[in-house]
């Protein structure tokens, strides 16, 4: 190894209790005397000089000065992070101290020479092994800390010298071995030096750890079962005290509590045999807790309990008339229940094979009919509890049927939670929206509840994290949907079907009355006398506001009435009591949304021109109004062929070519100009593009749009009609006429024309509607045109409008 030896003259910068190593940088506070001094004399001596400032940076140890020090450079004179002045000094190299000397300032001078000894290149063998060895233990020691961005550092370092020094860092080092470091010149035994002191530290702190480590899993396990039990007997005095429990119960011994309850008898052996796993399993065993959660459910529904029904007939006829108006279907099949439930309970045939006589009720009818409320009604009547079960949305087979116990977090279904909720085991459970259950990769839910709506099954229905039978037989369940079609065939098979297929606007009007002004009144804050609604208003207010199968928008409106009133009397503009009447409703909510056709001028209505004919749909929000309109392409543009739009369906497309083979093959008899629909193009249109539609029940109506088209002949304003066409021209039945005779009752139609072959489903509409209606029931086309059509003005045929 070579050596150089450079003589210095420096001032003396001491270090109490400190060591600085070549390579590292460090603040040193100003105020202190001899830092100022030696910066200051540094400082001095650099004018005369080339560079920065240079200082000897000593160890002073008790007093007495370290043989070797360091070479520094002032690099930056201002201010540390507290404020005070400071200054910030590189060491460079290392500095055997001589004898004293005079110099500039009140620094102590003194002589030194620069000792510096490289290593050969390349590095010998030993030497690079030594690297290694240093740099993985500053790495091992640096991840403990979390230092990463050190490590870099670290393993970029390649001269052994600086990566010796760089242990000067090392805040585990004494000052002795700080010390040692520095006055050791020789830089690959400095590196020995340094790697043994950070080997020896890491070896201490292995030994602590394991230390600490022990000594944390030697704690006494009884002591902490001790401590912990006693914990728990004062959580649960605490709870006894705060529930009025006696002192002496004991909640927490299941096998006593499981022996008390009134249990069946299967359902006592499976939670006794769950009782001696729990006792045989240790308290830290996750299957304990899992246990305990089982029998908690298992100990809280109420296996035997049951409700008394209320077999008062006619009371529970008077409260179901009371609390909804209309509805009868569903009211006469409640009543029916109760009296065989009756009979079979007078004769002692309450239970026949196990299974008792509950019911499965499914109500389908359009938003806002009081499907969910009738619920709530039912029960009220039995004198049963109610439970409602919201089934929209819901994508898990075991939200019905439970999860497994060995889940974490695991549930029972809503079914056993719904009992659980009740307290019977005979309650009303409503099955909201059950045709809005869905399907993914979780299960079915629709499929789940096949076992828990058969009659058949439900007596025996186990749910996943039970395991065990509870009998459904009993419990009254009743379904609501909006749409018939998407609850799946084998569900609906196991349900008994009641259609709701709206109100007539007489029904509006009781319930307007009788349940929804009183409600609103007093959520708006006003009492029964002070706003009267005229049953005038609440007419037009059914009617021309709202054009609706149910009453929530008419809720809405009176709601929106009642608030204008009372804001116009908050504000001074209006004398309480008011009366409103039909004339005053404009100037508070505004025009009419839905005006008759019937009662618009005649050269505004939507037949007031050939080629438009009035039909009727059934839709998810009831029954409505569908006007079909058609048009001839100009012969000179030659667009020949049929096109439809509106978004219809495959059926409604057919229909639509029915319609037209059946002009095109008997339009002769019927006096049309058969050879337009040859030689130009045929557009048939559904307004309400948005809204998807199809059925063959349009087939006649498209076929009078037609022949108007043809004929010029207006289609009758009054005039709406519904049944499928044949390619011979006869009128097949369809379903939803009752849907359909309220829907044109409420669009203002005074005559239908229906199929001949439905005319039986006339006993289900309303009387008070059938009065108000002309039906005509019909086989054939030749008879709807007949009587949809306007006589021809004066034999003089009009002029057939044309597709632009």
């Amino acid at each position: 190894m070579a050596s150089t030896s450079t003589p210095l003259t420096l001032p003396v910068l001491p270090l109490d209790d400190e060591v600085v190593l070549p390579g590292m940088v460090v603040p040193l506070d100003l105020n202190d005397t001899d830092v100022r001094a030696a910066v200051e004399a540094a400082e001095a001596a650099a004018r005369s000089e080339p560079g920065k400032p240079k200082v000897l940076l000593v160890p002073r140890i008790d007093g007495t000065y370290a043989s070797t020090g360091v070479l520094g450079t002032v690099e930056q004179v201002g201010r540390l992070a507290d404020g005070d002045p400071g200054a910030l000094i590189r060491g460079r190299s290392r500095v055997k101290i001589g004898a004293g000397t005079t110099g500039p300032g009140a620094a102590l001078w003194v002589e030194g020479t620069r000792v510096d000894q490289a290593v050969p290149e390349p590095l010998p063998g030993h030497v690079t092994e030594l690297v290694k060895e240093y740099k993985a233990l500053a790495t091992a020691w640096l991840r403990k800390r979390g230092a990463w961005q050190v490590v870099d550092r670290v393993q970029a370092i390649d001269d052994v010298s600086t990566l010796a020094d760089n242990s000067g860092y090392s805040p585990f080092l004494t000052t002795e071995q700080k010390v040692e470091l520095l006055e050791t010149a020789d830089p690959v035994t400095r590196l020995k030096l340094a790697t043994q002191q950070l080997r020896d530290h890491l070896a201490e702190q292995d030994v602590a750890e394991t230390i600490a480590k022990d000594v944390q899993e030697g704690v006494d396990k009884q002591q902490r079962e001790f401590l912990l039990r006693r914990q728990l007997e004062a959580v649960r005095k605490e709870l006894r005290e705060l529930n009025g429990e006696q002192e002496g119960e004991e909640s927490d011994d299941y096998r006593a509590r499981v022996e008390a309850a009134d249990l069946p008898e299967k359902v006592r052996e499976a939670a006794l045999k769950e009782v001696d796993k729990l006792e045989r399993s240790s308290d830290q065993s996750p299957e304990g807790s899992w246990i305990r959660t089982w029998l908690d459910t298992v100990l809280e529904l109420p296996w035997n309990e049951r409700t008394e029904d209320a077999y008062d007939i006619q009371g529970a006829q008077a409260i179901l008339d009371a609390e909804h108006a209309g509805l009868e279907d569903v009211k006469e099949r409640i009543t029916e229940y109760l009296a065989v439930r009756k009979r079979r309970s007078d004769r002692g045939l309450g239970v026949v094979g196990g299974r008792r006589g509950g019911a499965v009720l499914a109500l389908v009818g359009p938003p806002g009919v009081g499907k969910t409320s009738l619920g709530e009604s039912v029960a009220h009547a039995m004198g049963r509890k109610f439970v409602r079960v919201a089934l929209g949305g819901v994508r898990d087979e075991a939200e019905i049927r439970g999860h497994r116990r060995t889940y974490v977090g695991a549930l029972p279904g809503r079914i056993v939670r719904a009992i659980k909720e009740a307290g019977s085991m005979n309650p009303v459970v409503l099955l909201d929206e059950i045709d809005k259950v869905g399907s993914d990769f979780r299960g079915d839910p629709a499929a789940a509840l096949l076992e828990v709506l058969d009659p058949a099954q439900n007596h025996t229905f186990r749910d996943h994290y039970l395991e065990v039978e509870l009998d459904l037989s009993d419990v009254v369940f009743l379904a609501t949907a909006n749409v018939l079609e998407a609850i799946p065939e084998a569900l609906l098979d196991r349900m008994e079907l009641v259609r709701l297929d709206g109100y007539t606007e007489d029904e509006k009007i009781v319930i307007a009355r009788d349940h929804l002004l009183p409600r609103q009144l007093e959520r708006a804050g006003l009492a029964k006398d002070e706003v009267v609604i005229d049953e005038s208003a609440l007419r037009k207010l059914a009617g021309e506001y709202t054009r609706e199968a149910g009453v929530r928008t008419l809720e809405r409106s009176v709601a929106r009435l009642l608030r204008k009133v009372a804001a116009q009397h908050e504000l001074g503009e209006r004398e309480l009591p008011f009366t409103v009447t039909d004339a005053e409703l404009r100037g508070l909510i505004g025009r009419p949304h839905h005006v008759p056709e019937s009662a618009q001028d005649p050269a505004e209505r939507r037949t007031a021109v050939p080629g438009v004919a009035t039909g009727l749909a059934v839709t998810g929000a009831g029954g409505d109004v569908l006007f079909v309109e058609a048009s001839l392409a100009d012969p000179e543009t030659g667009a020949a062929g049929l096109t439809l739009t509106g978004q219809l369906g495959d059926v409604m497309k057919e229909s639509a070519q029915i319609a037209l083979s059946f002009l095109r093959s008997r339009g002769a008899e019927l006096e049309l100009p058969v050879g337009d629909l040859k030689d130009r193009g045929v557009h048939i249109h559904f307004p309400a593009g948005a809204v998807p539609k199809d059925g063959p029940s349009a087939g006649v109506t498209m076929t009078t749009a037609l022949a108007s088209l043809l004929s010029g002949r207006l289609v009758r304003t009054d005039v709406a009609m519904t049944g499928e066409v044949s390619l011979t021209g006869r009128v097949l039945p369809i379903g939803g006429v009752k849907q359909k005779l309220l829907a044109a009752h409420r669009a203002g139609v005074t005559t239908v024309i229906i199929p001949k072959r439905n005319e039986a489903d006339l006993d289900d509409v309303p009387a008070e509607v059938l009065d108000k209606l002309d039906v005509h029931a019909v086989t054939d086309v030749r008879q709807v045109l007949e009587l949809a059509l306007s006589p021809a003005t004066n034999g003089a045929t009009p002029e057939v409008p044309v597709a632009a």
